[in-house]
């Protein structure tokens, strides 16, 4: 389905041509011609000011054949010859759903020179790894990535389409999913198959109040994204197979241009690798107090995370957050430092291993989820507690 032209009132200005942001629509002398490309986005028949535009009525969208898609997919993501770990907590999980609907299960690899990226995917169970490699993937962009990975799509007809909520996955995944006209879960926590056949996501809601499950029962492929370190990675080496594909140059085509990637310095802002975080909250009271955790962190050879409120006071930047609107973690131990664990940001640690938390006080929600609590003053118990990690190490 696209959009319709009214060849009585079309008289060729160009506008809709320049709004579209799929480039669907070729202006010729006489009309508007629009493509199989279109997404029924309705921008151009906001912008064409003679109502020569219209879209398709409601309901007049033809059923799809949804016995005809099959198979769970898994885009594996790949940053400067490394592999995501997102990407292999999702295998692990795309391995059981795949199981429950006995079909195959796939991994996609999108970039440049990544024999030894896809090579690395066989470890983790799926039994076929589609491979689209060319030089203008090895710099990430939302055009290029979005229209490989829909083109494969399109060609293999997966019934479950899965990605990390990563920047990355947060970036071009909603438009893969208007390209293929169907709907999108995003930082889902679990997932599972309904007694239907039908891809169970299930995400917080209501700032984390409610655990919400979310069906797509009419179109293909269901897709979600999950958030890094909620699924657990397995090796389960399989005889899966590597299969290079070729796509047409019309997919590598970008208005935007890489110029350079600053990759972060920062070593304690690697939050969703670290073992170890130490997060300051609004409980230290100033900028200056939150040395005691930057220095804590070290000596336990950890990451910093911060609450919401200290990144909105400016004390350190936003790559450090943890929780609803920052980063999901969960490492073996996790420090909580003046954190009075808002329902946001407890969405965002508690599925940390060991939970420690500190706090003057006794009825802060962070000790409902914490395994150990100190109710005290962090200006004593930090300090202290730092003294006596050196004092361990002979420092």
């Amino acid at each position: 389905m696209k959009a319709l032209v009214d060849p009585r009132k079309c008289t060729a200005c160009g506008v809709c041509e320049g709004v579209c942001p799929v480039e669907a629509i070729t202006v010729t002398e006489t009309i508007a011609e629009v493509s199989d490309a279109c997404t029924l986005c309705g921008l151009c028949v906001d912008a064409c000011e003679f109502g020569a535009l219209s879209l398709p009525e409601a309901g007049a969208r033809p059923v799809e054949d949804l016995e005809s898609y099959r198979g769970v997919w898994v885009f594996a993501e790949w940053r400067s010859g490394v592999v995501h770990p997102v990407s292999r907590e999702l295998l692990g999980a795309g391995r059981k759903l795949a199981d429950k609907r006995g079909v195959e299960l796939a991994a996609v690899l999108l970039g440049h020179r990544i024999e030894a990226a896809a090579a690395e995917l066989l470890d983790y169970g799926p039994d076929v790894v589609y491979v689209v490699d060319h030089p203008e993937l090895a710099r990430f962009t939302d055009e290029t990535y979005a229209a490989s990975l829909v083109e494969l799509a399109r060609r293999h007809k997966p019934e479950i389409l899965l990605a990390g909520a990563t920047t990355m996955g947060r970036s071009f995944i909603p438009r893969v999913a208007a390209l293929l006209q169907t709907g999108l879960t995003a930082d889902c926590t679990d997932l599972d198959i309904g007694e239907n056949g039908l891809l169970l996501q299930t995400r917080p809601a209501f700032g984390g109040n409610v655990m919400a499950t979310i069906v797509c029962p009419n179109r293909r492929p269901q897709m979600a994204t999950v958030r890094p370190r909620v699924m657990k990675p397995a090796v389960d080496r399989r005889n899966g197979r590597v299969e290079a594909v070729t796509l047409p140059e019309r997919c590598f085509e970008h208005r935007v241009e890489v110029l350079q990637v600053i990759a972060e310095t920062d070593e304690t802002a690697k939050l969703s690798e670290a073992e170890v975080i130490v997060t300051g909250g609004r409980g230290l009271q100033k900028r200056e107090h939150f040395r005691m955790v930057e220095e804590l962190a070290r000596l336990l050879k950890g990451a910093v995370g911060a609450s919401r409120s200290v990144v909105e006071e400016g004390w350190i930047g936003p790559s450090h957050q943890v929780g609803q609107t920052g980063q999901t973690v969960a490492p073996s131990l996790y420090m909580a430092i003046g954190v009075s664990g808002a329902i946001q940001h407890i969405v965002g640690m508690q599925g940390s291993r060991i939970i420690v938390a500190v706090n003057k006080d006794p009825e802060a929600p962070i000790f409902d989820v914490a395994t150990y609590g100190v109710v005290g003053d962090l200006f004593q118990f930090v300090p202290a507690f730092i003294r006596k990690v050196k004092e361990e190490r002979g420092e």
